[in-house]
């Protein structure tokens, strides 16, 4: 987990919001920061911390400008482009959750996680997913929870994944809306860059395509990979 600092700009410029945006959510102590003088500080796992929560709850149109803005970065950095469909192991994927509390479903994602084998450290994956729920639900309406870890350890994921699991019956997960959520997805990412865009990508295409909606009658790993790649390229085209 890193502990280095960041100016404003450099924040700013990390997680994709204006200056001025970042700089007022400081103000009112939304996010802890360090004020000298005329300039902010930021420290970096904190501020990663908060932008994951900010893109979760932010509304339809502020997740894909975001979205966008990290696809426009990778493109001037020239860094190459990727897909979500390369991110699923297809042992990753569970179309019978059996959890009927929050607790239980994030038990079973961490299994699924764990059945991976890319999880360096099982029990330290459940409390971090719990704590993350514990601090703001990830579930973001439209039937869907995007689990993952408060911070970003290193030593944690062998590589960056995502699993998909179904419930077998919707469950209360903490959505803005009251609605039960049904699809979860568990992001585990190493970097927050690439991290923060699949949050993005995800929660867009919840909100933008009929995915989820598809998702409802999938029956086996290899329909529901298709489902994802056919709405992510969908996406992509828009």
């Amino acid at each position: 987990m890193s502990h280095e600092i960041l100016s404003l700009a450099q924040a700013a410029e990390h997680i994709c919001i204006a200056p001025n945006e970042l700089k007022h959510v400081a103000q009112r102590g939304e996010i802890s920061a360090i004020e000298r003088g005329e300039e902010w500080y930021f420290d970096h796992a904190q501020l990663d911390e908060w932008a994951q929560r900010y893109l979760l709850s932010s509304g339809h149109k502020e997740q894909r400008r975001q979205h966008d803005s990290m696809r426009l970065k990778r493109r001037r950095e020239h860094k190459s482009d990727w897909r979500l469909k390369d991110q699923f192991p297809i042992s990753g994927i569970n179309l019978s959750l059996p959890g009927k509390t929050k607790a239980g479903i994030v038990r079973d994602m961490a299994d699924l996680a764990i059945s991976t084998g890319l999880v360096y450290d099982p029990e330290i994956l459940f409390k971090e997913l719990m704590a993350r729920e514990e601090s703001a639900s990830t579930a973001v309406g439209e039937g869907a929870a995007f689990l993952h870890p408060r911070y970003h350890d290193p030593y944690l994921f062998e590589e960056p994944f995502i699993v998909y699991g179904r419930a077998l019956r919707p469950v209360f997960f903490g959505s803005q809306n009251g609605e039960p959520t049904r699809h979860f997805f568990l992001v585990a990412a190493t970097d927050h860059e690439i991290h923060l865009h699949m949050l993005a990508r995800l929660s867009v295409m919840a909100h933008a395509t009929e995915f989820l909606q598809i998702l409802d009658n999938v029956t086996t790993p290899e329909d529901t990979m298709s489902v994802i790649y056919a709405a992510e390229e969908g996406l992509l085209r828009l």
